[in-house]
């Protein structure tokens, strides 16, 4: 389902500076961008956006009110550079499973005071931290093996 359908549903016929919260997970952005989302959303406080198909959150609107931010499980990479300027409440923010490669692209969020910040580790440390899981296991693994000879003889 498309992101403006599905925010249009989930007004449920209120006023969009009624809602608080809205959840549009699972649905899918045509261009890569935050779609149906008008600077009218004032009293929002939650939102979640995971897997979208987020490129970017250049487009998100102003949300004065908003205090939590869920937007993992997309592929976005930027755009993160105006969220301190739309969203000057934010204390929560979770961006795990995005492209997100480089610390440069999440400086301009210094100046928020977050509370919680989720974010998947850099590829090069997920890899790192795999091998020593792999080297953990056989160790383990040559461990059993030479306990349960020792005990055979």
């Amino acid at each position: 389902m498309e992101m403006k359908k599905r925010i249009s549903l989930e007004l449920r016929n209120r006023n969009p500076a009624e809602v608080t919260e809205l959840v549009v997970d699972n649905c899918r952005s045509t261009d890569g961008e935050v779609e149906g989302l008008t600077d009218e959303y004032t009293g929002m406080e939650i939102l979640s956006m995971v897997n979208a198909g987020l490129t970017s959150l250049s487009k998100l609107p102003s949300l004065p009110k908003l205090c939590k931010l869920e937007v993992s499980d997309n592929t976005i990479s930027g755009g993160l550079d105006t969220l301190a300027e739309k969203c000057p409440n934010l204390t929560y923010l979770n961006l795990s499973g995005n492209k997100i490669k480089e610390l440069s692209s999440i400086e301009a969020l210094e100046t928020l005071m977050l509370i919680q910040m989720r974010m998947m580790k850099p590829a090069h440390l997920e890899m790192t931290m795999t091998r020593r899981r792999r080297r953990r296991r056989r160790r383990k693994a040559l461990k059993g093996k030479k306990m349960r000879l020792a005990c055979r003889t």
